[in-house]
């Protein structure tokens, strides 16, 4: 058991290493248009299926309530939690369009649809992109190594250097963990700008 505890860790810490040397811009890159929408007064929608769904979850909780900082509720929304819309859907239609629909009906342009699939496959999210970017949303994918289909759907592909769904799923909250530390950050500095702007005109 110890031998495989210690395997399972070198694996999950050598697969960051080396998305720490080849990806970071992506990261870089999905932070700065989930701030530029939010300063625009847009939204993210994330979505995604299985333990992507309840990563979705966690993410948009982080934006809503607080990452690490006392501010502002950030508008984002799970695609993931209304079973009346995930189950009607699939049973008039087809599972495919479960996050299209509610990207068509919620989304507005300007924000951003976040889509997470570790096998850049999932049909349902890469007709989300389809339909986000027919809108006018911005659109970020977080996958795995296999970027052949999802990579040409989103604007921003973040892309884990490996084929194992649960070392893929391990990084993506890492890395959902950093992009929310970086919004934070951004628009905390902003706000605070402001501030001193707003205390030099009054004096």
């Amino acid at each position: 058991m110890k031998e495989l505890i210690i395997s399972r860790l070198r694996e999950s810490a050598d697969i960051k290493l080396r998305f720490a040397k080849e990806s970071v811009a992506e990261v870089e890159e999905a932070s700065s248009i989930i701030i530029k929408s939010l300063k625009a007064g847009g939204k993210i929608l994330i979505f995604g299926n299985g333990g992507s769904a309840a990563d979705s979850q966690h993410i948009a909780a982080e934006f809503v309530n607080r990452y690490s900082k006392q501010r502002k509720a950030f508008p984002a929304l799970a695609l993931t939690t209304d079973t009346s819309i995930l189950t009607s859907v699939p049973n008039d239609g087809s599972f495919d369009d479960i996050f299209s629909r509610q990207i068509e009906a919620l989304g507005s342009k300007g924000d951003v649809a976040w889509g997470i699939t570790t096998s850049g496959k999932s049909e349902n999210v890469l007709k989300a992109f389809k339909t986000a970017g027919t809108m006018g949303l911005r659109t970020i994918a977080f996958t795995g190594q296999d970027t052949s289909r999802i990579g040409k759907s989103a604007e921003c592909c973040v892309s884990v250097p490996s084929k194992s769904t649960p070392r893929v799923q391990e990084l993506h909250i890492t890395l959902a963990h950093i992009v929310c530390e970086l919004v934070e950050d951004a628009l905390a500095v902003k706000k605070e700008s402001v501030k001193k702007e707003q205390q030099k005109t009054e004096s």
